[in-house]
């Protein structure tokens, strides 16, 4: 699909979306310009948009093939892609000499500096619009990569993720529209004498070429932030996937090169760096001095690796955590069990958001279906993930697959860390026999023995939660701050009926930066959050140095220049 309009068409089209999306982030209220449902799409849907049979068919003809994308530096072809559900993609993606790739990255930045944040996010806003016009075909891209289920790949995968690049646009164009006027005529009285003047020019300057190190489980809805916040800051951008998630990213990268050749611009603002197997190029990348701008999605040692040594660049993490739920008492026990069972399955626990120690007093808590005791609230909450993942066609849609061995791994041992409340059991994928599919497993641990601390203040990442009892509420609380301080987190969850127990964990997470849900017992989870108004991470605890998003997530990828002529 192609539209050959004009950078005036593009800023003309989408300045209602953008628009809207200004005020939403002011708001922090729900909205979403991008349909969540499948049927939104294709021919009963939005106009020129790929239907599902339509996004199958393109994914398909992706399959064995190389993946043309005429950039610059191209040295051979590479590609070892491999379904979670058990087949090979057998793409070849471009591999790039980044030595001649890089320095055409910034010979694409002055025209696309001088175009000015209104055009800018008018082209963005124009690229994440063609992807949505593909959610189909990426969320088969999304699911064949990092192992979701088909509807959690189309909505976090398609929408969900559309939506944090748009709102990431948002945060740039306020940014730079707020720093300073474009224009401004300084005039200094001197009493008698005639009066100083100055014209000024300011200009919102990119800090150079961004670099992108996508993530396997989420590539597009952790990747489209950074990319979105460095192009519409006028930053070029490098993209380097991880080599199990090849596909939605290159797919991004082919669109965005399109709509900016069609706009006007250099398609080499925006780039593909895919790696040969055991490369290891996002190190070296790291720290080239072209790369003023890092983006990462990953484990908190090459993170914190990243911080130490990427110097020249502004470095944006996203690592790893131990979430934490305190369980005080509750007036919906039933709720509550249903809502941490969801939480504790959804795509098997492989969220960075999902909940692992559960804090509960070891005397029991206080509920509308009388006083449980600790044993039995974990029983019960072993029963309601058991209920929820009984029936083994609906434990698929929930769960999708194991997207390494490395999680399964972790499965298979943590029942040798403490006592087994909930074994997790393999369930067949009729549709993808190749699938690896595990339930969750929870394990119970003693929190004051000293043993059991090398296990729930670890993460462990995948379906493996700890069910951790202490001697007190204020026990618990103290072992949530200990935990956010020293292992980050990006979420906290809570239930409780008390005022005061509510504000001792309040002001616990407010104290350590960390995200917080209280008693949620419906249909939103301590592991989901909302673009437009809720924040991902908070950038204050180990678990992640920046926020998706706010301010100051793009205010650090440009600079404002000025220029003072004589009047």
């Amino acid at each position: 699909m192609t539209t050959g309009l004009t950078t005036a068409q593009l800023i003309e089209k989408h300045r209602p979306t953008l628009d809207q999306a200004l005020d939403a982030i002011r708001s922090r209220a729900y909205w979403s310009p991008h349909a969540e449902h499948p049927k939104a799409y294709g021919p009963e849907g939005a106009p020129g948009s790929l239907g599902a049979a339509e996004g199958q068919a393109a994914f398909d003809a992706q399959r064995g093939k190389r993946f043309e994308l005429d950039q610059p530096g191209t040295d051979g072809w590479t590609g070892s892609e491999v379904s979670p559900y058990g087949f090979e993609l057998g793409i070849e993606y471009p591999h790039a000499d980044v030595d001649v790739l890089l320095p055409t990255l910034r010979a694409a930045m002055p025209a696309w500096r001088e175009a000015g944040p209104r055009a800018r996010a008018a082209v963005c806003l124009e690229i994440l619009a063609r992807i949505n016009a593909r959610t189909h075909e990426f969320a088969h891209a999304v699911m064949h990569t990092s192992g979701q289920a088909f509807m959690m790949a189309f909505q976090a995968g398609g929408p969900h993720a559309q939506d944090r690049g748009l709102e990431a646009v948002a945060y740039a164009y306020a940014e730079q529209t707020g720093a300073a006027p474009e224009t401004a005529e300084w005039v200094k009285p001197q009493g008698k004498r005639d009066p100083l003047k100055l014209n000024k020019q300011f200009t919102a300057v990119p800090r150079g070429v961004s670099l992108l190190i996508g993530c396997n489980t989420f590539p597009t809805w952790n990747g489209y932030p950074g990319l979105f916040a460095s192009l519409a800051t006028g930053n070029a951008v490098l993209v380097k996937p991880h080599p199990r998630a090849v596909l939605p990213l290159a797919l991004t990268v082919r669109v965005a090169r399109e709509v900016l050749a069609e706009a006007g611009f250099s398609p080499d603002l925006v780039a593909l760096a895919a790696e040969r197997d055991g490369e290891g190029i996002a190190k070296s990348l790291a720290v080239r001095p072209e790369i003023r701008i890092i983006d990462y999605t990953g484990s908190t040692a090459f993170g914190d690796w990243l911080e130490a040594n990427a110097r020249q660049a502004q470095v944006f993490t996203e690592k790893a955590g131990v979430n934490t739920v305190v369980v005080d008492s509750t007036d919906d026990y039933k709720g509550m069990l249903s809502n941490l069972a969801f939480s504790l399955s959804l795509y098997s626990g492989q969220m960075c958001t999902t909940p692992q120690n559960l804090l509960v007093p070891r005397e029991g808590i206080s509920t509308d279906a009388g006083h449980k005791s600790f044993d039995e609230l974990v029983a019960d909450l072993a029963t309601a993930v058991e209920r929820l993942l009984g029936d083994d066609a609906r434990a698929n849609a929930l769960l999708g697959a194991i997207v390494n061995d490395q999680v399964k791994a972790r499965v298979d041992a943590a029942s040798q860390l403490g006592e087994v409340a909930l074994a997790s059991r393999t369930v067949a994928n009729p549709d993808f026999p190749g699938a690896t599919v595990r339930t969750p497993v929870i394990v119970k641990l003693d929190g004051a023995k000293p043993d059991a601390e090398a296990a729930y203040l670890s993460e462990c990442f995948g379906p493996v939660s700890f069910a951790v009892a202490v001697d007190s509420i204020a026990d618990a609380v103290e072992l949530l701050r200990r935990t956010v301080r020293e292992k980050g987190a990006m979420t906290v969850g809570a239930y409780t009926t008390s005022a005061d127990v509510e504000r001792l964990i309040e002001d616990a997470c407010l104290e350590e930066c960390a995200q917080l849900s209280l008693n949620l017992t419906g249909g939103v989870y301590v592991n989901q959050t909302a673009a437009f108004s809720d924040f991902h991470g908070s950038g204050g605890n180990p678990s992640a140095n920046a926020v998706l998003c706010d301010s100051a997530f793009v205010a650090t990828r440009f600079r404002t220049v000025e220029v003072r002529r004589q009047a």
